[in-house]
């Protein structure tokens, strides 16, 4: 997402489908002492700086770990060098980049701060989830009608660096659950006649519906009307996103692409953000960053 009237006023054609060099470029030719040129994760956790980091990584042909033949993590592959990892290009570049071009205090930045900053004017390029498009564009939203979207950024990979998150019901197991009875209401919840009946009858119409719950939602032509500024990338770069092959690499575990599919991967990757984090905020080194996590990852190598 780019804050459009900056890039115009700079005379830059933002690509629709850019490079992360690209990005960077730009990012660092309009980054001002007033606006900053991007806003990227820079907060510690899995989830946080944990999640924009590993798509950068899976672009630059990076992995956490080689995959054995039965789908356990082998070698950790994090503090080794071009061209036997990506892992370490893409960290170099990251840290880098918010070093540049990003806001003050960017080891403290997830979604919640990008999107203030982003709002307000005070950030130029901003990376994150789709489903900032719906908070952009509403109503009491400072900068609705001045975002412009474009895929993920890519390096080496072909396909645009983005992730695949989803967020789950599920059913707990145990004495005086009324299986049949939640599995009903599960199936209304998220079927395209529940979704309709909000988008007919909610206060603020289609554009109160949430953005990639079904496909079938995009069939609505209501709903791509309400949605229109970032619809069409939101459904192609959710189509575009592959989680069986994510980069150029085997990963251990099950399918995944901003995350690696085994148990021990939230605590790994919690840990080894701390590292990046202080390496963003100049604490440490990112060589030194890199290192630590390499140890880290190592516990579960096999």
């Amino acid at each position: 997402m780019f804050n459009q009237q900056i890039i115009d006023e700079n005379n830059i054609e933002f690509p629709d489908n850019p490079t992360w060099e690209q990005v960077a470029e730009i990012a660092r030719s309009v980054d001002t002492d007033d606006v900053a040129g991007i806003c990227l994760r820079g907060l510690p956790g899995w989830d946080q700086l944990g999640e924009t980091l590993t798509t950068v990584v899976n672009t630059f042909g990076g992995t956490w770990w080689e995959a054995n033949p039965d789908g356990t993590p082998a070698e950790a592959r994090i503090n080794q060098r071009q061209p036997s990892s990506g892992f370490r290009a893409a960290t170099e570049f990251y840290v880098d980049l918010v070093q540049d071009a990003g806001p003050d205090d960017s080891a403290n930045f997830s979604f919640p701060q990008c999107l203030e900053q982003f709002q307000n004017g005070d950030v130029a390029i901003w990376y994150d989830a789709t489903t900032a498009g719906t908070i952009l564009e509403a109503d009491d939203s400072p900068i609705a009608g001045n975002v412009g979207y474009a895929l993920a950024p890519t390096n080496i990979t072909g396909i645009s660096g983005g992730w695949l998150q989803s967020w789950g019901l599920a059913i707990p197991a145990g004495q005086d659950v009324y299986v049949d009875e939640a599995w009903e209401f599960i199936s209304w919840a998220t079927s395209a006649e529940t979704i309709r009946l909000i988008g007919e009858n909610a206060a603020d119409g289609w554009a109160a519906e949430l953005p990639a719950t079904r496909l079938s939602t995009f069939e609505i032509p209501e709903y791509i009307a309400a949605h229109e500024p970032y619809a069409e990338i939101t459904l192609e770069s959710i189509s575009n996103a592959d989680p069986n092959n994510p980069g150029t690499t085997p990963r251990p575990g099950l399918p995944g692409v901003q995350y690696v599919g085994i148990p021990e991967f939230q605590d790994i990757a919690t840990r080894c953000t701390v590292e990046i984090s202080a390496a963003i905020a100049g604490d440490i080194s990112t060589d030194e960053a890199l290192d630590r996590c390499q140890t880290i990852a190592s516990e579960v190598s096999q």
